[in-house]
């Protein structure tokens, strides 16, 4: 099972790379002075690559535990 092991870390580390990119990019539009709607929008399109990256590393999460005790 260390395949499911190596799976899942690989999926959790994508995941997380997601989650940086989404918290830079919110970082990256505050700096900007935006107007408040702007704002908002830029916001709302990180949340969408947030969500997907959290996603991302539960599902990786779950297959090393899975792998874990499997072995």
């Amino acid at each position: 099972m260390e395949w499911l092991i190596i799976i899942g870390a690989i999926l959790s580390f994508v995941g997380l790379v997601g989650l940086l990119a989404s918290a830079f990019k919110v970082m990256k539009a505050k700096r900007e002075n935006l107007e408040d709607a702007e704002l908002r929008a830029r916001v709302q399109k990180a949340m969408a690559l947030n969500m997907g990256g959290l996603a991302l590393s539960v599902i990786g999460l779950m297959c090393v535990i899975l792998g874990v005790s499997l072995s």
